[in-house]
């Protein structure tokens, strides 16, 4: 009879403890989360599960705050990612906190898993983008697609866009000066040509700049864009320069525009302003505004700083730099940073380099969507090249610079449901 009342009383403490555990917290802190990249695949399944989720600005690192259900339980444990088990009162307490005037946080409700789409090559690696090497280590779920399907209008598929290592120009990444011997590239030039004139343009320039213009339409009717490295200016630049031939013979077969450059419309970019083109078909630039052979930044003091910002007030850019520290370590790309002069002032600078005032990570709105430039081309390595190994991210679970790129694939869910009024 004792052992039964004692088994008795253990099995009422287990039941009790687990109906006091409404809620699993998500820590994003330094300390307490083992895999914060793995953190946001869960928040990410748990709203693809239909489960709703709220994001806590600012506390602990930007934690997530989650249902109590064992099956979200059981996927935490198996990903390798911390939690907290937290009752009814405990996360009251922690919401009230949040609440207070006195504090710089916020409380988000992330309401939708957001259906994400990589534009990317086919046959392309996919150590060659660190947004689709994170979204797979993250077990984010995403669609490869390229021009055939942007020209084709299916960006109205999907809620959050990548472009990477792209060049929207027509000259094949500016590798000419260095490569245009090299198999790859030979190779690469040609498979461009060839999809230029199955979707019926006369030259790659035409082309990506079609493209160009229907991501711009994704973005104005609301879609969510996020784009790094070469992506950034030289999708601007060929908004700018339409109707206008800006490629070398060696690109595209017949001479460049005299002038050209007095004929860029700035007007037409999403995020730069006044930047001078770079005519040079060996230089491995497209224009002035990256900073990466400007900058003069030893490795050692290579960092950039994310602003802050006020939680309750500015939630969009508080939410683009949740984070576990301020300080973030840089890394190159083909556009490394961004001239500060050269970026528009309705476009805000998200994270900067104090030593030159540089621009690393920017943001702005285009009609009903918004946009995100983050310089660079790996965070977690510091000069990428051509043939490189790819990052292991087993080996970097809690990296600052990856998260923030996670921070944009979350921000849609994070959107308002229209009025039904």
């Amino acid at each position: 009879m004792r052992k039964f009342l004692l088994y008795f009383l253990g099995l009422m403490l287990a039941c009790s403890f687990s109906a006091r555990a409404s809620f699993i917290l998500l820590p994003m802190d330094e300390i307490a989360q083992k895999n914060h990249l793995k953190a946001y695949g869960i928040t990410y399944w748990t709203l693809n599960k239909n489960y709703k989720a709220s994001w806590l600005l600012n506390y602990r690192g930007g934690s997530f705050l989650l249902p109590d259900a064992e099956e979200i339980r059981r996927e935490c444990q198996i990903r390798g990612v911390s939690f907290e088990l937290l009752s009814d009162a405990e996360a009251q307490q922690i919401l009230d906190e949040i609440s207070s005037p006195s504090q710089n946080m916020e409380t988000v409700v992330l309401e939708k898993a957001p259906k994400v789409a990589v534009y990317t090559p086919k046959g392309k690696q996919p150590w060659d983008d660190a947004v689709t090497m994170v979204l797979t280590y993250a077990e984010i779920p995403f669609t490869p697609i390229y021009d055939e399907e942007v020209l084709k209008d299916q960006l109205v598929l999907y809620d959050w866009l990548h472009l990477h290592h792209e060049d929207f120009s027509g000259q094949y990444g500016k590798f000419y000066g260095s490569y245009r011997n090299a198999p790859w590239y030979i190779e690469q030039k040609k498979e461009a040509e060839a999809l230029a004139t199955q979707l019926g343009y006369d030259k790659v320039s035409q082309e990506k700049l079609a493209v160009a213009k229907k991501i711009r339409d994704f973005v104005i009717g609301g879609g969510f864009m996020f784009a790094m490295c070469s992506a950034t200016d030289s999708f601007d630049i060929a908004l700018s320069a339409e109707g206008v031939d800006i490629c070398e013979p060696m690109f595209d077969g017949d001479p460049s525009d005299p002038n050209y450059q007095s004929r860029i419309d700035y007007s037409r970019t999403f995020a730069f302003k006044d930047f001078i083109l770079d005519r040079r078909p060996e230089h491995y630039e497209f224009s002035d505004i990256d900073m990466t052979e400007k900058r003069k930044i030893p490795f050692e003091r290579d960092y950039f700083t994310l602003m802050d910002y006020s939680a309750k007030w500015d939630v969009i850019p508080s939410m683009l730099c949740q984070n576990h520290t301020q300080l973030i370590k840089g890394f190159m790309g083909q556009t490394t940073s961004f001239d500060s002069a050269l970026v528009k002032s309705n476009v805000l600078v998200l994270g900067k380099c104090e030593l030159n005032d540089e621009a690393r990570y920017i943001h702005g709105q285009k009609g009903k969507g918004f946009f995100t430039y983050y310089g660079g081309h790996d965070p977690e390595d510091y000069q990428h090249r051509v043939g490189d190994e790819p990052t292991v991210l087993d080996l970097h679970p809690n990296s600052p610079g990856f998260r923030l790129i996670l921070n944009n694939v979350l921000f849609p869910a994070a959107r308002k449901k229209p009025q039904k009024t």
